[in-house]
């Protein structure tokens, strides 16, 4: 063997145990890993999409065939089955959603209104000297929202993650002076720098908290800055919260809430798709066990056919039976070899529905696409039907079907999304307390003839921190403000809405479990209809053997035509077909009835939670 086989064998093999082991990864997302102030901002590492089939197929393929049992079937499809593939993405998209409703804040793509307050302080340069004065208003102030608008019934949630802003500016300006009585100066150059930060944490009960520091430099050329260049500092507390709309956990935590309960709606809703599924599987495999037996029937009729045609032609030879008697038996012959023809396309197309549900792809691999599929287990009818009193399988049914839980959680989420309507009728009322206390610090520059500048002024920043932190300059202000709509009828629009809805879900909910109760006995009778169905056609397809065998003895003692002869094969083959569609009708019933009752998982050994996690779900 040369370098380069053994070189593609190679490669050939890692790059199939590299799809065995994707294959056998569950679906997850790795969350960033790093230092605690980095972490926040890198991604999340989220698994390609998986196409590989898993190695099960390829250690049930013999000899160009694939061997299932009915659990084998099963396991396929939860492993390789692309419908689950995707569906098992729904719960992390939960997961996620539920990381997202717990920072709280605006809808996706609304700004929070947040910005930055940059205040004049009393005193610092010729802006701050006119401040004092009155002359010149504060350029400070709470950021607008612009001109966004926020389409959300019910109170917006707070910023629940603490928001760290910090802005620099650095500026060199040169201002014309047409009035040189402050500044002493026609042209006014300014160097400043700024720093301004602030963290703020949003409160689930309906309000935030923000501090704040302002702290700015500022050099100046003009020569009635008796403190040049100064240092001016703010520090702030900030509370604001809500009284009446929007205030309370129970409102603002609506969303979260919900989005709990979708976690957990998400699982449901995979055991649901992964139930159906399941019971797809099912009616696919025993249809197949159907096909086959058909077949056996149909090859049992081209034998019986033949042989009926080679013993005509043996019997014309030695002048029993008149030439005329070949064209009957041939024509029968041909009958039989037509509807083996059809039953054999049956089969295999049969097996392509089945193997479209248990493989995820088989077109980059011949062997599996033109795979003769064997199922190993065989339609089994117990001797009786275990069906307990209707009232016992509502409450099974009640316990065990996904939707029935799903619609439980879609009713509990209205509740809670309710709250939000509910509150929204409530006028807007806003308690405000701030307090803050400034300091200033330079370097003494009094204008020539002057007294110099009060000495508490100068110094540096750490004399600009130590006022702060005395709270030589303090300040403290509060407010309380108040916003009504008149009417209010938009509120009381979106609460009457709501509330019809909720009302309407409780009669749709009431509406599904009366048709549980249908459904439940619709799937009851179909079964034992099914059974019933059953034991007649096995007793019509005893008494037709019976009647073919007495007529071929018939036959064979010139007792009996050939026409009879005939009339008596197809007979017991119609009764044949007519047992294997009784027990592929009872299988599907049984199925049914395990669907009905959301006991298909655990009837078939499944557990959902090893399938989210693309097990065998086998135990």
């Amino acid at each position: 063997m040369t370098i380069t086989k053994v070189g593609a064998i190679f490669t050939a093999w890692t790059c199939f145990l590299a799809q065995v082991n994707a294959q056998e990864s569950p679906v997850a997302v790795e969350r960033p890993t790093g230092p605690v102030f980095v972490r926040p901002y890198l991604t999340a590492t989220v698994p390609p999409i998986q196409l590989g089939n898993s190695d099960r197929v390829h250690q049930l393929l013999r000899g160009g065939k694939l061997y299932l049992t009915l659990q084998d079937a099963i396991a396929l499809a939860i492993e390789n089955n692309l419908d689950l593939e995707v569906d098992r993405y729904g719960p992390l998209l939960a997961e996620w959603t539920l990381e997202r409703m717990h920072a709280g804040g605006p809808l996706k793509g609304v700004t929070s209104g947040n910005s930055v307050v940059n205040q004049l302080t009393s005193g610092l340069g010729v802006l701050g000297s006119e401040y004092s004065a009155g002359l010149v208003g504060n350029s400070g102030g709470g950021g607008g929202g612009g001109n966004a608008v926020i389409s959300q019934i019910g109170p917006i949630t707070q910023n629940l993650d603490p928001v760290l802003q910090s802005a620099t500016a650095f500026s060199h300006t040169t201002a014309p002076q047409t009035d040189a009585a402050i500044s002493q100066t026609v042209s006014l150059i300014s160097t400043s720098y700024v720093f301004n930060s602030f963290v703020q944490q949003g409160l689930l009960t309906g309000g935030y908290v923000q501090i704040a520091s302002n702290n700015q430099y500022l050099k100046q050329n003009a020569p009635t800055d008796t403190i040049n260049p100064a240092e001016a500092g703010i520090a702030q507390v900030y509370f604001r919260h809500n009284l009446l709309n929007s205030f309370g956990t129970a409102v603002n935590s609506r969303f979260i809430r919900v989005a709990e309960k979708n976690v957990t709606g998400s699982h449901e809703t995979f055991r649901s798709q992964l139930l159906n599924q399941v019971a797809n599987v099912l009616n696919l495999y025993w249809d197949l066990v159907a096909d086959r037996e058909f077949l056996k029937v149909r090859q049992r009729a081209v034998d019986a056919a033949q042989k009926f045609y080679d013993d005509t032609n043996s019997q014309i030879k030695l002048g029993v039976l008149a030439k005329v008697e070949i064209f009957r038996a041939q024509a029968e012959l041909s009958t039989r070899k037509r509807e083996l023809s059809i039953s054999q396309a049956d089969v295999r197309q049969q097996e392509n529905l089945l193997k479209n549900a248990l493989i995820r792809d088989d077109t980059r691999d011949p062997v599996l696409d033109e795979a003769e599929v064997v199922p190993l287990d065989q339609i089994q009818i117990p001797e009786k039907d275990e069906l307990p009193p209707m009232r016992q399988l509502l409450a099974r049914a009640l316990a065990k079907r996904p939707d029935i839980v799903l619609d439980r959680i879609s009713g509990e989420n209205a509740e809670i999304s309710a709250l939000g309507t509910a509150n929204g009728l409530l006028p807007s009322l806003q308690v405000i307390a701030a307090a803050n206390a400034s300091g200033l610090s330079g370097t003494a520059a009094p204008y020539p003839g002057e007294a110099p500048p009060n000495p508490y002024f100068v110094g540096g920043v750490g004399n600009v921190f130590a006022q702060i932190a005395r709270r030589d300059f303090p300040g403290e202000r509060g407010a309380l403000l108040f916003q009504g709509t008149v009417h209010n009828r938009q509120a009381q629009g979106d609460y009457g809405v709501d509330q019809l809805q909720l009302r309407q879900n409780d009669l749709v909910s009431r509406r599904s479990l009366d048709q549980l109760v249908v459904d439940i006995s619709n799937q009851i009778v179909a079964l034992r209809q099914a059974r019933a169905r059953y034991a007649t056609a096995a007793d019509s397809r005893i008494l037709q053997q019976q009647l073919l065998d007495n007529e071929q003895q018939s036959f064979a003692l010139g007792g009996s035509k050939i026409n009879d002869l005939i009339a008596a094969e197809e007979a017991l083959v119609a009764a044949q077909a007519a047992e294997i569609t009784a027990l592929s009708t009872y299988s599907h019933a049984r199925v049914a009835l395990d669907q009905v009752l959301g006991e298909t998982l655990e009837k078939n050994r499944v557990s959902s939670e090893d399938a989210l996690q693309v097990n065998s779900a086998r135990h």
